[in-house]
């Protein structure tokens, strides 16, 4: 801790409804129900018409899932069942002079989504870490790598705008490889006040580590390619330059990191299937190509090593076929476990572990948190082993090879971010039922602040 006291900025909390919100919430709700009379209005021909359409969904799924699972004439068999599906179901309805039901219905349908996300995200309370107010940094260090996201540094002028508000830059080139350890410690070393990188999520848990290590605040710039780490911060993906507006007028937040066998991650470490693939030589030239034709084995479980994983010494689970590791759990609604993660503050490692042995099970992923096929965990500690003396592991989208049995682990609170005040992206936390209930709440009110009873969470 750097001793020095700072004063609480905001923790979050329901913002007022308007007139519009309202408004939204009402078209959302006649949608709904538009699209329902539709629904059943497409039915008076017969069940037959419903029927249809379900086993078309379900058969488009199922080809899905043997299509990854195959290889041969049965994938081409599977990709022409999803296409027959896709393509019938419609032909059916045409000719059973139901295909104006079915577009009334999907248009309803996408207006209710629309219209009520739309009135969620501009009033739904918000669940957002405490922010304090710190002074602005005097010496501070942005480490950039030029090639990170396809030249964003130089695209957006950061080097200049970083130059402009006082920052040194670091640039990570050079005839060969750069040490940006290294370049970070010598920062560290010289006396700056802050670390700051313009790169990839695995850079910036690289620094991210040190910074730790010297309790300096660190500054997260969306210069890469994928940019999650700053996405759950709130950061505009899009516009790398507006996060260096921290650098002038910015608030800190204090956030868990993850570790993994000695070394720090900011988004998650991930096992099995993925990790698989992405250690392939081939997967950087060729990842839609490399991916298909790894997945069958995968899933089938001829490839791979065979993970068990223990889960804070007393969950064990027994051979999934991907695991992820998160720094805080991912939204649990969506079913693939990586989705956002409203808080980065629980002390907590969030866990998914995959297990699908059947085309049933791989439609069933898309529940969400309920599917057959997934188990979803927090935990302090996590300890994976496997049946040989190492395995892959993706650390923060790095492919690198561990030996087992690998720890991963979490440092509550431990590292000091350094954010924009104004931010786009601050994620809403709440299910779908919160969502649902309080769109209807925001309909039939009349005028005022939803109260907190109103809405959960």
């Amino acid at each position: 801790m750097s001793g020095q006291k700072t004063a609480p900025v905001s923790t979050g909390g329901a913002p007022a409804p308007t007139s519009g919100d309202r408004w939204l919430a009402r078209l959302s709700v006649l949608a709904t129900a538009g699209a329902l009379v539709a629904l059943l209005a497409g039915a008076r021909g017969g069940v037959i018409v419903l029927v249809v359409g379900v086993v078309g969904v379900a058969l488009a799924l199922a080809g899905g899932w043997w299509y990854l699972s195959n290889r041969g004439i049965v994938r081409w068999l599977a990709a022409t069942l999803v296409v027959v599906a896709l393509v019938g179901v419609p032909v059916f309805y045409l000719l059973r002079g139901r295909l104006d039901d079915l577009l009334v219905v999907l248009l309803l349908a996408a207006v209710a989504a629309t219209s009520g996300r739309a009135a969620v995200r501009r009033s739904l309370p918000v669940s957002v870490m405490p922010e304090h107010a710190t002074p602005r940094p005097v010496r501070p260090y942005v480490i950039m790598n030029p090639r990170s996201g396809g030249g964003k540094v130089g695209r957006f002028g950061l080097v200049d705008k970083a130059d402009s508000l006082g920052a040194d830059v670091g640039l990570l080139v050079g005839p060969g490889p750069v040490d940006v350890a290294a370049l970070a410690r010598a920062a560290v070393a010289d006396g700056v006040d802050l670390l700051g990188v313009a790169g990839g999520d695995g850079t910036q848990a690289l620094v991210a580590g040190i910074a730790t290590e010297a309790d300096l605040p660190f500054l997260v710039i969306s210069a890469g390619t994928r940019n999650h780490f700053a996405m759950d911060l709130g950061l505009d993906r899009e516009r790398p330059d507006d996060g260096l507006e921290a650098l002038s007028d910015g608030v800190e937040v204090r956030i868990d990191l993850g570790t993994i066998g000695g070394r720090t991650f900011v988004n998650n470490a991930s096992f099995g299937a993925y990790a698989d693939i992405v250690q392939s030589p081939a997967y950087r030239d060729d990842k839609r190509g490399t991916t298909l034709e790894m997945l069958p084995d995968i899933l089938s479980g001829h490839r791979g090593p065979r993970l068990v994983v223990r889960v804070d010494g007393d969950t064990v689970i027994e051979a999934p076929q991907a695991l992820l590791v998160s720094n805080n759990p991912y939204d649990t609604t969506d079913p693939a476990g990586l989705g956002r993660r409203a808080r980065l503050d629980t002390g907590l490692l969030g866990v998914v572990a995959v297990t699908v042995s059947s085309a049933a099970q791989a439609v069933g992923l898309l529940s969400g948190r309920h599917a057959a096929g997934v188990r979803r965990l927090t935990a302090h500690e996590v300890v994976v082993d496997a049946d040989v003396a190492e395995i892959p592991v993706g650390i923060d989208g790095e492919s690198v090879l561990m030996p087992t049995p690998v720890h991963c682990t979490i440092e509550p609170l431990a590292l000091r971010v350094r954010l924009p005040r104004h931010r786009p992206g601050v994620p809403v936390q709440s299910t779908p039922l919160d969502r649902v209930l309080h769109v209807w709440h925001l309909a039939v009110s009349r005028g005022g602040a939803v109260s907190a009873a109103q809405v959960p969470g």
